[in-house]
């Protein structure tokens, strides 16, 4: 995922992680103070409490040999306006090990398909009739950089896929610690974790009981407008049964080919700015050509 006492927990990892906010200034001096000693920096740690529950969700997906589930992602969006806008995406999964992966996006925005049987992976768009398909490695996790390399196909449940989810959870973490109790998401009773590395800061709801991921939110370092990135996942089905057919579509079989490609990358959205005027202010005279 490269792919929280909420309040002032969140708010006091967040500061550390994304870095310190300006102090407001007072409108007037405040009065001369006797000189105190520097409070000392705050430093990362890393719980154990929240480590032992990342590595539970991790060996229970590892264990796994077959999986399915539904991830509804949702990713903020800048608008021309400035508030962010709100897309969601669905995926619905169905993975056996070692070498069996299927993800069907129905919308929103363009249905797309993708099926993995151990030989090759296909990239199928229903509504142009289009299929784009490659050799692959014989592993999920080979198939899924192949998919990256090729054409920038990446999930936001990659993470939860591969052989070593605890590796890719925790590879570069720099703090990690407990939050406490829910029973709002997803219908069950969850653990609630906040982990960070460099980049991101996540919080993460597990199940208390069955240790399965229920929702992942994710704000990145570097990006200046703080954008929120949501993943839910439900449905949970773990070593139910799923035939060889489901990792494969005739529809998709028998579309027009194409090469697999990165896709365009969308130019940058420019906010509208606008002076605010007051009220009853003249408006602003026109230059003259």
């Amino acid at each position: 995922m490269r792919f929280q006492m909420m309040g002032r927990c969140l708010g006091v990892a967040a500061a550390l992680l994304l870095g310190s906010f300006p102090a407001v200034q007072a409108q007037t001096a405040p009065a001369k103070r006797a000189p105190t000693k520097a409070a000392p920096a705050s430093t990362m740690v890393l719980e154990p409490r929240a480590m032992e529950l990342l590595k539970a969700t991790s060996e229970k997906l590892a264990s796994a040999k077959a999986l399915s589930f539904t991830a509804v992602a949702s990713y903020e969006y800048p608008s021309k306006l400035g508030p962010p806008i709100l897309y969601t995406v669905r995926h619905d999964v169905a993975m056996r090990r070692p070498d069996r992966l299927r993800v069907i996006i129905p919308g929103d925005g363009p249905a797309s398909e993708f099926y993995y049987d151990g030989k090759a992976i296909m990239a199928y768009a229903p509504a142009e009739n289009l299929v784009a398909v490659a050799d692959a490695p014989p592993s999920i996790d080979g198939a899924l950089a192949e998919a990256y390399k090729l054409a920038d196909i990446y999930y936001p449940f990659t993470d939860l896929l591969v052989a070593d989810p605890y590796k890719a959870l925790v590879d570069g973490a720099i703090l990690a610690f407990y939050i406490g109790p829910s029973g709002v998401v997803g219908g069950v009773k969850t653990e609630m974790v906040a982990w960070a590395n460099k980049d991101v800061f996540l919080q993460i709801w597990i199940g208390a009981e069955d240790k399965l991921p229920r929702r992942v939110r994710a704000v990145y370092r570097n990006d200046p407008a703080r954008l929120r990135h949501e993943l839910d996942l439900s449905n949970w089905q773990v070593d139910s049964v799923i035939a060889d057919e489901a990792f494969g579509s005739s529809a998709a079989k028998a579309a027009q080919p194409m090469s697999f490609k990165r896709p365009a990358t969308p130019p940058a959205v420019k906010p509208i700015v606008k002076p605010i005027e007051k009220p009853g202010a003249k408006p602003a005279a026109k230059a003259t050509p």
